[in-house]
């Protein structure tokens, strides 16, 4: 399995430019994703720094940045925290929800944090967006804008599903093996830990739509405007 990280130290980390949209490509080099940044020594601080990116949107919540500080947040990029769960991690899988109900509490219970997400990818690039994997949180953000800036939707979709390619094995067994010790009936602890099943996007999108017409529609509904929207397509598509 390729578990390769553009940067060393950075679980899944990724650029999302290539992807085929409506009217073109995604740019490269302007939108990255991927999982927290704690873990960066030398060789992924220095491949960090040569992405150039100008603003990190950290999506995790008060006791996750303490657990796993990021060691930027003194530095000359911008942090913009924004983070999505009103409940702890801990919850979820305490809870034994599914992904798909758990992608419906984020767009629900965090719409504006998601929209505030989005906006600052209008406001400084290159940007990256974490949270601790880069899977849900990130995948459900990423997913809305790439979605809202005219992404086709099964490219959205597949960017969506490479995360579980991209998460180690070793990672994944040790993750699993703690969780079941603290949740041993738990049926959608291994969805929640270390999967992104391409239909859970799917049917995610799809209601998205169903509510709000599209994802722009379900932006704009949260208080971004349809300047914002445009703005995000001239950023993230290269109609060249």
């Amino acid at each position: 399995m390729n578990t390769e990280s553009l940067v060393a130290g950075a679980l899944n980390f990724r650029d999302v430019g290539g992807l085929p949209a409506s009217t073109g490509l995604t740019r490269r080099g302007v939108l990255f994703r991927s999982g927290n940044l704690a873990s960066l020594g030398a060789r992924g601080l220095d491949a960090f720094r040569a992405l150039g990116i100008r603003r990190i949107i950290d999506l995790r919540d008060d006791d996750e940045v303490q657990r796993e500080p990021s060691p930027f947040v003194d530095s000359d990029i911008a942090t913009q925290r924004e983070p999505l769960f009103l409940g702890s991690v801990a919850s979820f899988f305490a809870d034994d929800i599914s992904l798909d109900e758990l992608y419906e509490r984020l767009a629900n219970d965090s719409a504006k944090r998601v929209v505030h997400a989005v906006r600052g990818i209008t406001s400084g690039q290159p940007v990256l967006v974490h949270c601790t994997v880069g899977k849900d949180r990130t995948g459900v953000t990423v997913a809305l804008a790439l979605a809202a800036a005219g992404v086709e939707r099964e490219a959205v979709v597949a960017d969506y599903a490479r995360t579980e390619s991209l998460l180690p094995e070793q990672r994944n067994r040790r993750v699993v093996s703690a969780l079941r010790a603290a949740h041993p009936h738990a049926r959608h602890l291994e969805d929640l830990a270390t999967r992104s099943p391409a239909p859970v996007m799917r049917r995610f999108l799809a209601q998205i739509d169903e509510t709000y017409g599209s994802a722009a529609g379900y932006l704009e509904a949260h208080g971004m405007s349809h300047e914002e929207i445009a703005l995000l397509q001239r950023i993230l598509i290269d109609e060249g």
